[in-house]
């Protein structure tokens, strides 16, 4: 079977997990379709269990036509990131500015080094002596949140305006940021570059702030061609060039395509969009706008089922799955800390709601960004304990995302009503 065949089964898979979803879990979707990935992996795995190698050759056979890292991270991540970013408010997220910006890049660093210390510490203390580069190469790709599945429960519940902001805008953002923090870090351990400060932050700096800037080039180009063209199937077009060609121009410069995309998206959603929409129908302004979201959703369904594939194809033992136990409470420790050392400054020039830190900390789902990055990782580098520390990366971030989705996603909806609560008090 070709890659080409493999997508599209994928593809038809997720779209049956969803469309049955409506009538038997009801579930969010993403919680719904991220199940259904795992049940159907545990599934594989135990066939392949019970019916031998063949199973399992075959398996891998399949996998192996996959690049990992050029369709993750080269390709639909920039669709993801563009998609996500043409939702941002950015009236509304004008209020927390400052919130935002200091949690996206205190609280994703803080988190990283936090993870990498804390899962160095343990990892050593329960024999497994993985060196500290990797392990904060771990906590760099398991920082960033994905605001996905959560936003879905927060608008359908109604949540605080606040309060969907700060999780929207931080998580969106901290993507970006994220990747840009997991690329350098990787450069380190794997490329052969001088972990000196001056040459770390000289990598760091050129991969944002060229991103940045061709962000914002990307959104002007794109802002000319959509408030020139008179057809909605031509601005749809228009809109797919920018997370294809120019999400692949921006890798090809070696600078973060992410945050580029996440620029490009915040321009196109608040500004372009502001000004076509008075000189369109909202039929025109909602097919746009709905084939997006549409997208969104199935390339992150699409996704976990390919991370659930990867994972039969590894060797899995029961003793890395509970290494992945383990590191659940320490990136839920590095994110309460890393957001509430935060809010204990911001309370000190505004009120915010007594369950903001709470939410930020078990919404703070993990996603297919993390997933992602983990694949990315090359195997064959390093063996820890008779096993690849590819596999080990990937079946711990796999564990801590299934349990962000999956637990977390399900058990955020009493705390926010909680603050619809305080919130209609007040």
């Amino acid at each position: 079977m070709n890659a080409w065949y493999l997508l599209c089964f994928l593809s038809a898979l997720a779209i049956f997990i969803a469309f049955t979803n409506q009538y038997v879990l009801k579930m969010q979707t993403t919680i719904a379709i991220t199940t259904g990935s795992v049940v159907i992996s545990l599934l594989l795995i135990l066939s392949v269990k019970m019916l031998g190698n063949g199973v399992a050759d075959g398996i891998n056979e399949v996998v192996s036509h996959l690049n990992f890292n050029q369709l993750l991270l080269k390709g639909m991540l920039g669709f993801l990131l563009f998609a996500g970013a043409l939702e941002i408010d950015l009236y509304a997220m004008k209020k927390q500015r400052w919130e935002i910006t200091i949690l996206v890049l205190f609280s994703t660093l803080a988190s990283t080094f936090m993870v990498g210390y804390l899962s160095f510490w343990l990892l050593g203390e329960l024999g497994w002596q993985v060196p500290f580069i990797y392990c904060l190469l771990f906590g760099a790709l398991i920082s960033p949140t994905d605001p996905i599945a959560v936003l879905a429960i927060i608008k359908q519940m109604k949540a605080p305006e606040g309060i969907s902001v700060q999780v929207e805008g931080e998580s969106l953002f901290n993507d970006g940021v994220g990747l840009v923090v997991f690329t350098t870090i990787f450069a380190v351990a794997f490329s052969g570059t001088e972990p000196t400060f001056s040459g770390v932050a000289e990598l760091f700096l050129t991969d944002a702030v060229g991103g940045i800037l061709f962000g914002f080039l990307l959104a002007l180009v794109g802002h000319f061609l959509l408030m020139h063209s008179k057809d909605a199937n031509i601005r749809l077009l228009v809109t797919l060039t920018i997370p294809s060609a120019g999400f692949a121009l921006a890798n090809l410069m070696d600078i973060s395509g992410a945050l580029a995309m996440v620029v490009a998206g915040i321009f196109i959603g608040n500004v372009t969009r502001g000004k076509i929409t008075k000189a369109e129908d909202d039929h025109d302004r909602l097919y746009v706008q709905h084939f997006w979201h549409a997208t969104d959703s199935f390339l992150n369904a699409l996704l976990f089922l390919l991370i659930g594939l990867l994972l039969v194809s590894l060797p899995v033992s029961l003793e890395e799955v509970g290494l992945g136990l383990l590191m659940v409470p320490v990136v839920l420790l590095a994110r309460f800390v890393s957001v509430g050392i935060p809010y204990l400054g911001f309370r000190q020039f505004r009120r915010y709601d007594l369950n903001s830190v709470r939410i930020l900390t078990w919404g703070g789902l993990r996603g297919g960004l993390a997933l992602a990055m983990a694949a990315s990782i090359p195997s064959g580098k390093m063996i820890v304990n008779g096993v690849d520390l590819h596999s080990l990366i990937v079946i711990m971030t796999y564990v801590v995302v299934i349990f962000s989705i999956i637990i977390q996603g399900l058990t955020i909806s009493p705390l926010i009503r909680r603050s619809i609560e305080a919130a209609k008090g007040s």
